[in-house]
């Protein structure tokens, strides 16, 4: 899922851009990034782990500049225990380009046949985001030289993106700097994945721009939210402070992620117009509806969230259904989420790291568990476990999401068939696959109107993983087939955590580097 982070300021960005950082610790903890823009200079620091492991007072003094981009990295495509996976990328030619990508490509090999063996671009990783890098890149400088300048201008860059556009399939949200010039920010022609610019205007009217996945970040760094970037724009702010936009895909539509809604995204942001919070208080009203539909109502005693992402979905179910809401199970919150945590194993043991049930809320009592998804489901498994070992009657499970079915890949870690609990069993066999008493799923035409109901604007959602309909519409059979291979010899690979740094000196003629 990944968390990218950019901005454009009168002042230095380095404490801003970390303190942004981790507000979207939680769409990645394999990895951390940051460049700043100093004149013709780019300052990086990157390497493995979370924010506040990655970057020391020493690495923070080297970043220097009043721009820069920033990311976290959730492992989706390519290596993910290799420190050289860890974002932004960075390419010399043409100008000096560094860029952060949120999202996930479909088009990767393809992308990557073409960038090396026909632009003759070496890529030093199998990461897409690394591919997309280079495919910006070479449009960029087509671009350039086919107006035979050696100048940049603004209308330059979005016919290059333009360009991107046409030749790449898949979700992306995307932030780069181009050394002398600003800072470019786009998203894919379906706006699967978020992107969203706030503002910040300073007593002397200076303004300070700045874009990031969620619009968290704003509230964090005492920023007004403006807008979302729209499907398939483009917008550039140079480093003087110009801001530019432009609609850079042809016929673009809205079609968010619904998954960011139910799970990823923070319960404190506002997505494409559309509170995360209020889609989640939704969400337990038309499940609370569906829950006394299809489970004996009067057994349940009590009500209790698998925190903390379901947690508004449980309240409002509990008072729907005028049962008691308890909170039954204690976060431990230095443990990291297990959903994006790597390997089955790992997974698994962290979840009795990660939460403690008390014993007094269970003991004796039928129990309603709401989470707001079930996936391989590991969690929900040991959760139901430990719940009867805490002395619960029964025990029944509800999902604010409907079953996860089939694979997605358009940035969240679910590739795979065989990793879905759900695939190929109807609710009352997954109720037996994690040992409750009954299991409900919520239905995705009632999810998709809770969510379009905060914003009619929105006419379709992504909903691969529920669906099985890709909206690239280049997905089949075998291309799943090779993605369930590629995810398990990906698996296999664990290398130890490492950290890059380095600063990149660019000159007149994008040559020399230190």
């Amino acid at each position: 899922m990944c968390g990218v982070l950019g901005m454009v300021s009168h002042q230095p960005v380095n404490q801003s851009l970390y303190d942004g950082l981790q507000m979207l610790q939680h769409r990645g903890q394999d990895a951390a990034g940051i460049v700043t823009a100093e004149g013709n200079m780019f300052h990086m620091h990157k390497g493995k782990g979370m924010v506040r492991d990655v970057f020391r007072t020493r690495n923070m003094r080297d970043l220097t500049g009043n721009a820069g981009i920033a990311h976290v990295r959730y492992p989706t495509a390519g290596n993910a225990g290799s420190s050289a996976e860890a974002q932004p990328f960075y390419v010399s030619s043409p100008f000096g380009i560094v860029l952060a990508h949120n999202g996930n490509l479909t088009n990767t090999e393809e992308l990557y046949e073409n960038v090396c063996f026909k632009h003759l671009r070496h890529i030093n990783t199998r990461s897409d985001s690394e591919v997309l890098l280079n495919v910006f890149a070479h449009e960029l400088r087509r671009e350039v030289t086919g107006a035979g300048t050696t100048h940049l201008s603004v209308n330059h860059v979005f016919d290059a993106v333009s360009s991107l556009h046409k030749r790449v399939r898949g979700a992306y949200g995307v932030v780069a700097l181009i050394a002398g010039y600003g800072m470019v920010a786009f998203r894919d022609p379906n706006g699967i994945r978020p992107l969203s610019l706030g503002t910040q205007t300073d007593e002397n009217g200076r303004i300070t721009y700045c874009v990031a996945s969620e619009s968290v970040v704003f509230n964090s760094l005492a920023f007004e939210r403006v807008r979302d970037i729209e499907p398939g724009e483009a917008v550039f702010i140079s480093f003087d402070g110009q801001f530019y936009s432009r609609r850079c895909a042809e016929n673009p539509r809205l079609n968010p992620c619904l998954f960011e809604y139910v799970y990823f995204a923070r319960p404190d942001s506002v997505m494409d117009g559309v509170s995360v919070y209020q889609a989640r208080v939704n969400m337990g009203v038309t499940l609370a509806d569906k829950v006394a539909r299809e489970l004996p109502v009067d057994d349940i005693d009590v009500v209790m969230p698998i925190p903390d992402t379901s947690r508004p979905s449980a309240m409002e179910l509990a008072q729907r259904l005028g049962k008691p809401y308890r909170e039954g199970l204690i976060k431990n919150r230095y443990i990291g989420r297990t959903f994006i945590m790597p390997g089955q194993a790992t997974r698994k043991k962290s979840v009795r790291q990660k939460l403690s049930p008390m014993e007094c809320e269970f003991e004796g009592k039928s129990v309603l568990l709401v989470d707001d998804s079930i996936v391989r489901g590991t969690t929900s498994r040991e959760i139901v476990e430990m719940a009867r070992q805490s002395g619960a009657r029964k025990v029944y499970f509800a999902s604010a999401a409907p079953e996860v079915r089939y694979p997605n890949v358009y940035g969240i870690d679910m590739p795979t068939r065989e990793e879905l609990i759900a695939n190929g069993r109807s609710a009352a066999q997954i109720a037996k696959e994690i040992s409750a008493d009954g299991c409900v799923f919520q239905d995705l035409a009632a999810l998709e109107k809770v969510v379009q109901a905060l914003n009619p604007q929105i006419e379709a959602f992504d909903t691969s993983c529920f669906s099985g309909c890709y909206l690239t519409g280049d997905i089949d059979e075998a291309y799943l087939q090779r993605l369930s291979v590629s995810k398990s010899s990906a698996a296999a690979a664990q290398l130890q955590p490492s950290q890059v740094e380095h600063s990149i000196r660019i000159s007149d003629n994008d040559d020399d580097e230190e």
